[in-house]
């Protein structure tokens, strides 16, 4: 099996701000893996290093088997390409409709002329193509609402639809269930497990969400001051750890998360 990451002795600074630590670990294709830790333990920041709009000042890093240090403005333009990432905050244009949103997936992989083509007028393969998707998340009735008049929950299927019309190897989630409630987070992550497997692409998914983290990723990584204080199974997660990892009793850190 392939490496989607690599990561060896990365560091990342933001001014005196050190947000990850002499972070080693390894990914591998079509893994699922949960990002755990407090706010501000660095789990951001390892996403925006693995999808690349960050980059290591120290250590080195390989997205694909690429190692991120060799590649030119082009091929880190296609590398990019080949991974998909749901931001916090979703990152919808919210008076374009659902339809425009997901064209803009693949903006990063067609020219500004067709990009500019494709959002004013969808072809009808584009068309069929992003109904598919977005029956598959359960909102294919959405296609031509405008995404401000959307529910919390529906402008997450959105953006995971966008994120697919993609074609990712790998999909990135930065906390993707922060703004919705209970139910809607288990089914957005239970979806998201299931399209990772179905597909084939990796998942890298942070969350605040412990009991989710462990229900549904055979892989935590635990940060806390942008160190891997854990890594491995769910069940290997003692309440120990747990307690180390959050400062909380581990009754406190279920009530909590």
């Amino acid at each position: 099996m392939s490496s989607a990451f690599e990561l060896n002795g990365v560091t990342c600074r933001f001014g005196d701000l050190v947000a990850i630590d002499e972070v080693s670990l390894s990914i591998e294709e079509g893994e699922q893996v949960a990002f755990i830790g407090p706010s501000g333990s660095g789990k951001t920041t390892l996403i925006r290093l693995l999808n690349t709009t960050a980059v290591p000042n120290d250590g080195s890093l390989s997205v694909l088997g690429n190692a991120i240090a060799d590649q030119s403005v082009e091929s880190l333009r296609v590398l990019r390409s080949r991974v998909g990432t749901m931001p916090q905050h979703l990152g919808l244009v919210e008076n374009l409709t659902a339809i425009q949103n997901v064209i803009l997936g693949r903006g990063g992989q067609r020219s500004t002329l067709r990009s500019i083509r494709d959002l004013l007028v969808p072809s009808r393969g584009d068309t069929e193509k992003i109904h598919q998707l977005l029956e598959r998340v359960g909102i294919e009735e959405k296609l031509f609402t405008t995404v401000s008049k959307l529910s919390g929950g529906q402008k997450q299927r959105v953006a995971i639809a966008r994120a697919l019309f993609q074609e990712p190897e790998i999909l990135l989630a930065d906390e993707p269930v922060s703004a919705v409630d209970p139910a809607r987070a288990r089914d957005t992550v239970r979806l998201l497990a299931e399209l990772s497997r179905e597909l084939g692409f990796t998942l890298c998914v942070s969350l605040h969400h412990l009991e989710l983290a462990k229900e549904f990723f055979p892989r935590l990584i635990g940060l806390r001051h942008g160190r891997v204080v854990f890594d491995g199974a769910p069940d290997l997660l003692k309440d120990q750890q747990l307690e180390s990892l959050y400062e909380l009793t581990a009754d406190e850190m279920m009530t909590d998360a």
